[in-house]
C-alpha cells in the first residue's frame, strides 16, 4: 500500500475533544509532520520553530501572537476555514480555546535542531526564561514538556526587570 493517509479532520478533533488530550499526530515522514492541535486555555509561550509553519483552522478562532522585528508583539485573527503561512524563525503562539481545533503542517526537524520556547512578562514585556528541545518525535508533545517545566518554576516565571510573577494555571 502507497504512504498516502486520509485524515478525517472533524472525526478527530471530536477524539481530542472526548479524550482530553491536546494532539494527535497524522504521520510523521522524512520531511513532513502533520498533527492536529485542540486549543491550551493557558498558552502564553512563544515557539520558535526551525522549520515553516501552516496552519488551518478547523473550527474556533485563533489569536496568532507573534514577535515583531522590532521586539514588539502583534496579532493575527484567524477564523475557521483560514490558514496562516509562518516562516521558520518567527516567535509565534497560537492562542485558541480548548474547543476550537487546528491543523499543523510543518518540516519535521532535521538532526540536531532545536524547538525554543519563550515566556514574556505580562506586566513590562521583558524576557522570562526559554525552553529549548531537539524534537526528535513529535509524539512526544514537546509543547506541554515546555509548559511543564516552565509553570512548575516560580523562578523561571519571575520577571527579573520588574519582579512580576507570571500565575501558573491549575493544570498543564
Amino acid at each position: 500500500m502507497l504512504p498516502m493517509p486520509i485524515a478525517d479532520l472533524q472525526a478527530i478533533a471530536r477524539e481530542l475533544a472526548e479524550s482530553g488530550r491536546r494532539v494527535r499526530v497524522l504521520w510523521q515522514a522524512e520531511d513532513t509532520l502533520a498533527f492536529v492541535a485542540r486549543g491550551r486555555e493557558y498558552r502564553s509561550e512563544f515557539h520558535i520553530n526551525p522549520s515553516d509553519e501552516i496552519m488551518y483552522m478547523i473550527s474556533g478562532e485563533m489569536r496568532l501572537h507573534y514577535r515583531t522585528p522590532e521586539g514588539g508583539e502583534d496579532v493575527a485573527v484567524l477564523p475557521a476555514g483560514q490558514m496562516i503561512y509562518t516562516a521558520a524563525g518567527i516567535p509565534h503562539s497560537p492562542r485558541f480555546p480548548p474547543d476550537a481545533f487546528l491543523l499543523v503542517n510543518e518540516r519535521k526537524r532535521r538532526p540536531g535542531e532545536v524547538d525554543r520556547f519563550h515566556w514574556y512578562c505580562p506586566s513590562c514585556d521583558g524576557f522570562l526564561h526559554e525552553e529549548s528541545f531537539v524534537v526528535s518525535d513529535y509524539t512526544l508533545d514537546p509543547v506541554s514538556q515546555a509548559y511543564r517545566n516552565f509553570f512548575e518554576s516560580e523562578e523561571f516565571r519571575t520577571c527579573k526587570a520588574c519582579g512580576a510573577v507570571m500565575p501558573a494555571p491549575e493544570s498543564v
